[in-house]
């Protein structure tokens, strides 16, 4: 059976990075790593070297489960986790790995956009 590829979040395709790594390194400045357990990220981890240029790859979860060493419940939150960092999009059985989202603005830039709104001068 052949799996149709189709990008699942075509906004946050992604780009290898200024610092040419395909793990971004905000993954730590940003302290994403802290935010889930080690199966979580053995689950990005293979995505990312599995993932094709749009960042989109399909496995089964019992194949995932047999090369992770993840019973199904652990490899379900691994994907739940993931999911919530927004770091990848599932729609079974197909996988993208997401572009970090936009770092935040400055407060100041944020403030200077709210003035922009409401017709005021900071």
């Amino acid at each position: 059976m052949s799996i149709a590829k189709r990008v699942l979040r075509p906004e946050r395709l992604r780009q290898v990075p200024a610092h040419f790594s395909w793990l971004d390194h905000r993954l730590v400045r940003e302290h994403y790593l802290e935010k889930a357990d080690v199966s979580a990220w053995a689950l990005y981890l293979f995505l990312v070297t599995v993932a094709d240029a749009h960042g989109l790859s399909y496995y089964a979860d019992a194949s995932l489960s047999r090369r992770l060493g993840l019973d199904p419940r652990r490899l379900a939150r691994a994907r739940s986790d993931l999911i919530g960092l927004d770091l990848i999009a599932y729609d079974p059985p197909l996988y993208q790995v997401l572009s970090l989202s936009a770092a935040p603005l400055p407060v100041a830039a944020r403030l200077a956009q709210l003035h922009a709104l409401l017709g005021r001068r900071p």
